[in-house]
């Protein structure tokens, strides 16, 4: 996979060139592929059920620990065909849908996922998303584009996310930096995100990271439904240094990463990967190097800042 490509899915989320429909999410039982992966997939996936069984299901479950809930939920996205940024903002610069359960990349699947297990009511979904994915308002501008400088801050802000790096990497666990300045903001990759010069991130913002080497080391005292964030060597042009993420599942005696991995064939799609296996892929990556992985513990917001109101 291209670094290009990786860092593109995650954080650039620019309209994307119209591509044929996503194949179509059936309930029947998935063909194997070389993944390692666990035997049982759900049989019945989000986008085959009606609204009114969505809706059902969110509200039956609306009384379940969120790690509990937030697998249950993920668990039906498994075999969801993966687009890149399948949303947007329904018009204007990125005229993509809001929500849509038929495609997902890696940022989309956790966020939906999110979304969809921190309401309790299916009423509350959109609103829910909408700050998960924006620092106020849900415009273009506004969009938590960048992982360092804003999606993580933001929503750890609002209450959403705890950082549990150092709580599971222990002595492991590094400090790491990404930087913005005005020469990042000269590339390629940055640019193509479209935001105007007012509304681009400048700064220095710290992150804790357990090294690629040492996370299987601490693998499964990791909690299931816990979010794994992939970090990258820090490049200059850059503008974010984090290209992936997903859920970690403890299953068995083994650790698995629950992630929209794209395909090299155009079949991607949310997966169950073994962890050992996904980390040593990613160790082979030369162009841009991975360096680590940061950890994120999901919570329910306080009525402070993150209060989950139902959408108009």
């Amino acid at each position: 996979m291209k670094a290009f490509a990786l860092v593109s899915a995650l954080l650039a989320q620019t309209p994307a060139a119209a591509t044929a429909p996503a194949p179509a999410v059936t309930g029947k039982p998935l063909a194997r592929n070389t993944l390692k992966e666990p035997v049982k997939e759900p049989r019945v996936v989000w986008a085959s059920l009606s609204p009114q069984e969505r809706a059902s299901f969110l509200t039956g479950d609306a009384a379940l620990p969120l790690k509990e809930r937030l697998l249950r939920v993920s668990e039906r996205f498994l075999g969801t065909p993966y687009v890149h940024s399948p949303l947007g903002e329904g018009s204007g610069v990125d005229p993509d849908p809001t929500f849509r359960l038929d495609a997902v990349d890696c940022l989309t699947f956790v966020e939906q996922a999110l979304a969809m297990s921190l309401a309790t009511a299916e009423p509350e979904v959109a609103g829910v998303l909408e700050r998960l994915r924006y620092a106020s308002t849900p415009t273009y501008e506004d969009r938590n584009h960048l992982m360092e400088a804003q999606w993580l801050p933001n929503n750890q802000r609002k209450g959403f996310l705890v950082d549990v790096t150092r709580r599971y990497g222990g002595e492991d666990t590094v400090k790491v930096q990404k930087t913005l300045t005005a020469v990042t903001w000269t590339s390629r990759s940055s640019l193509a995100l479209g935001l105007p010069k007012t509304r681009q991130p400048r700064g220095t913002y710290s992150l804790d990271m357990i090294p690629l080497e040492r996370v299987m080391a601490h693998a499964r005292q990791v909690p299931s439904g816990t979010i794994l964030v992939v970090l990258r060597e820090d490049l200059p042009l850059k503008a974010t240094r984090m290209t992936h993420l997903g859920f970690v599942v403890q299953k068995g005696k083994r650790t698995w990463l629950r992630h929209a991995r794209r395909g090299v064939d155009g079949n991607g799609r949310v997966v169950d990967e073994d962890l050992e296996t996904f980390l040593a892929r990613n160790a082979k990556y030369d162009k841009w190097k991975v360096s680590g992985v940061s950890l994120y513990e999901p919570r329910r917001p306080d009525a402070g800042g993150g209060e989950l109101v139902s959408s108009p």
